[in-house]
């Protein structure tokens, strides 16, 4: 049951920083609340975190990389938006800050994972 629970909350948290690259980019209608900033880092970590304590061993490296690689395309799409926005590409939504917000976290978070159960790292 944790692990469901925590596998929700992740996708949920993830759903959230979907929504602030998108919101900014046109790409769907709204507005990016405070609640969006707020449970994007939020139920990202504690959905991890809840979907990690059950998982098994061997399937921990899975989730914590597959985590870290859909922060980094979140991130990776903020930087996307962010050079087409500055090159006047694609015209700005209000405020582009969500998107370096997505950047800043989505690089850090996904590093994190990405690293997390290196082979080499020492026990």
């Amino acid at each position: 049951m944790l692990l469901i629970a925590g596998l929700i909350l992740l996708a949920l948290g993830l759903f959230s920083g979907a929504f602030l690259v998108l919101i900014p980019l046109g790409l769907v209608n709204g507005t990016a609340g405070l609640t969006l900033w707020i449970l994007f880092p939020a139920f990202t970590i504690a959905g991890y975190l809840m979907a990690a304590i059950p998982t098994e061993k061997t399937a921990l490296p899975m989730l914590s990389k597959v985590t870290g690689a859909l922060l980094i395309v979140l991130a990776l799409i903020s930087a996307a938006g962010l050079v087409m926005q500055g090159s006047s590409v694609i015209e700005a939504k209000g405020d582009s800050f969500s998107l370096w917000y997505v950047l800043v976290l989505g690089i850090l978070l996904g590093a994190a994972g990405i690293g997390a159960h290196r082979r080499d790292a020492p026990a």
